[in-house]
């Protein structure tokens, strides 16, 4: 009987090879693949994995695909065409609780570095400058943290909270009933009017995508710390730059932005890309939030317990 046979079409941790032989797949590791090639290679396989260079869609699968499942290792799917993979039947699945500790852990870190200064000290201190008056930081306990999105990485985040004495609370469209002890379960306008920093943990869906607008800032009640390690797409940089211009948003962590391809900024993106970047108190990363050495072996463990989980038939 032939083994199943999944088509590897980005870079992955060679723990992924192991773990799929050992629950009897064959792979086909094709990491620098392009668009068209997968378009007449794909055929015949039955499974496919993926990050995030390639949308897959009928574009590049057809009408009648072979593939029975879609593994993207990490945990976004907002490159993956979900109504046409429901349409033809191939199930969807994501690794997000690989890399949900990496996120929880960089949410926390970047939070503190920004309240205390470090990268501006850091900086300061490298140029023979010893300015501690003037780095005088903030301690988050005490303060109250809003999280919207309550999945994986809001919980995670929320947990590793726990034990700095601040007030957490969060909100989450579609789930209910999930306070616990570290974090209370409340109302979008609750965070609005209590959330001294909003941290945000949410996918990109066409609902989601350009959500934190300058009315949307508005809304809140305190000059508030925006922290996004979700999508770049759900916070519109130049209505961001305006907020902290104005003191609305009194400070910002960005590990995504809404195009990250910084060549291609649109004028106005650019505007706003060098109005944040001449200001100490926004720290910019680059989409790093969920990459640790550990999550690279954790999203291919979590990736392959539910492809072994689904019991495809020969």
């Amino acid at each position: 009987m032939a083994a199943l046979k999944c088509l590897v079409v980005d870079s992955m941790h060679e723990s992924l090879f192991s773990l799929l032989a050992e629950i009897g797949w064959d792979i086909d590791y094709q990491p620098a693949i392009t668009r068209d090639e997968i378009k007449q290679k794909h055929v015949g396989y039955d499974g496919l994995i993926v990050r995030s260079k390639t949308t897959i869609d009928r574009d590049l699968l057809g009408e009648n695909p072979s593939v029975r499942f879609i593994g993207r290792a990490g945990a976004g799917i907002d490159n993956l065409d979900v109504d046409y993979l429901h349409e033809k039947g191939i199930h969807i699945l994501h690794a997000s609780e690989g890399n949900r500790d990496a996120v929880g852990e960089y949410t926390v870190g970047a939070l503190l570095a920004l309240l205390r200064n470090i990268p501006r000290a850091d900086q300061q201190v490298r140029q023979q400058v010893w300015e501690r008056e003037g780095n005088r930081g903030e301690e988050i306990m005490g303060k109250t943290i809003g999280i919207i999105g309550y999945g994986n990485m809001g919980q995670a985040f929320a947990r590793r909270l726990a034990g700095f004495g601040c007030n957490v609370l969060a909100y989450d469209k579609y789930k209910t009933g999930f306070s616990d002890a570290v974090c209370r379960e409340v109302t979008e306008q609750e965070i609005v009017e209590q959330a001294d920093i909003l941290s945000l943990h949410i996918p990109l869906t066409p609902e989601t995508k350009g959500m934190v607008s300058r009315a949307y800032l508005d809304r809140f009640k305190k000059s508030i710390i925006l922290v996004n390690a979700a999508r770049g797409e759900i916070v519109s940089l130049t209505d961001l730059a305006t907020c902290v211009e104005t003191g609305k948003v009194r400070g910002a962590v960005l590990d995504v932005l809404e195009n990250e391809k910084l060549p291609t900024l649109t004028p106005a993106q650019r505007r706003a890309f060098d109005t944040l970047t001449g200001k100490t108190n926004v720290i910019f990363t680059p989409h790093i939030a969920g990459w640790t050495y550990e999550s690279h072996v954790k999203i291919n463990v979590a990736l392959v317990q539910k492809i072994d989980a689904l019991k495809l038939a020969h």
